[in-house]
């Protein structure tokens, strides 16, 4: 269960939803709230007009959280109206509906559900838009969530002491520098340039203190949860590598407050493929991608850190925890829509831990 947060104000949240949703936004009785989780699934990009037949899949795994990581709609307005219909859509959807049933789920978003592609703190409806993604995901009212700052990050824990999991999720839309670009690209490059400003930013420095803060809070494996990349290397498209401060800022965050047990999941692409940087890191450290749940691009972005990809088809992510054996160990996984496993990596969780090695 979120963090702080009680089961009458999750039911609260939900009830606000109502009107958007015909689905309750948890199951979650009371006595799951400090069960240990160990089937976790998440995805991203999903066209609310589009057939969803993946959510067989992931309904099949019966994951105890689904984590959506963006463009979980495709709202690219400035109506609030259509926006709203929008969310409805997916709201309908049979896979989805049986989904919120059986799992608690939690959600960021991306550009797209934010309201423009690429866009970021320019878009003159983010605070709308963020009302509405709140309300349709079910957050309280009085959750810290919705701050009057603005923003839609958060952090959640579920299980409980030794076996707990914390989830990050940033928001990489509402604070974001608008991008630098160029007019003519090579077609599978991107158009985007690194931003040299020291003062370019994903997050906002509020944003930034308070990740900073929930990066040193006590966690027995700790997800952050980024809507778009953070270990590919390469400009180009969107990811956090167009922005060199703040890209440089959290790597050195990861090393020099010590945050162990760390695992990264991601969207946006398009495509799913494992990252993992070794390079001037304290131990490895892993990105799983898992994009889309009905989006396909044609081909792989470059990444030099990429150690595994997936066929190019509609796909979801998950992990699987196994705390029972001596050291207990996470499995990353991206399944395919036919039912293949694309990608399945297992860490132990003691790898990801400060070493004096390094």
């Amino acid at each position: 269960m979120a963090d702080g947060v009680s089961r009458r104000q999750v039911m609260a949240g939900a009830a606000a939803g109502a009107a958007l949703a015909s689905a309750p936004v948890m199951a979650a009785p009371g006595e799951r709230e400090e069960r240990a989780l160990t089937r976790i699934a998440f995805g991203s990009c999903a066209h609310q007009d589009k057939d969803q037949p993946i959510w067989e899949r992931v309904n099949a795994f019966a994951p105890e959280l689904f984590i959506f990581l963006g463009d979980n709609i495709y709202g690219d307005t400035e109506d609030m109206a259509l926006l709203r219909a929008k969310y409805q859509k997916l709201a309908e959807k049979p896979g989805f509906r049986t989904l919120r049933r059986n799992a608690q789920v939690i959600a960021t978003w991306d550009d797209h559900d934010f309201g423009v592609n690429d866009g970021g703190s320019e878009y003159p409806m983010k605070a709308e838009s963020a009302a509405i993604f709140l309300d349709f995901w079910g957050v309280p009212a009085d959750h810290p969530r919705r701050r009057a700052q603005g923003g839609i990050y958060g952090s959640y824990f579920f299980g409980p002491e030794g076996r707990r999991v914390q989830v990050i999720l940033p928001d990489n839309r509402t604070f974001r520098t608008p991008l630098l670009g160029y007019s003519v690209e090579p077609a599978d490059k991107g158009q985007y340039l690194v931003n040299p400003d020291p003062d370019a930013t994903m997050l906002g420095q509020e944003q930034w203190e308070w990740l900073e803060a929930e990066l040193r809070r006590p966690a027995n494996l700790r997800i952050l949860a980024s809507s778009t990349q953070i270990l590919p290397d390469a400009p180009g498209y969107e990811a956090w590598i167009n922005f060199q401060a703040d890209h440089q800022r959290l790597l050195d965050l990861i090393d020099f407050a010590q945050v162990e047990n760390l695992v990264i999941i991601s969207g946006d692409t398009h495509y799913a493929e494992l990252s993992r940087l070794d390079a001037r890191m304290p131990y490895p450290v892993y990105e799983l991608t898992s994009s889309g749940l009905t989006e396909v691009w044609p081909v792989f972005g470059p990444n030099k850190n990429r150690i595994a990809k997936a066929p190019l088809m509609p796909n979801y992510g998950r992990l699987t925890i196994d705390w029972d054996t001596p050291s207990p160990r996470v499995l990353m996984e991206v399944e395919m829509l036919d039912g293949s496993i694309g990608i399945s990596h297992a860490i132990s969780l003691a790898d990801l831990r400060q070493t004096s090695a390094r």
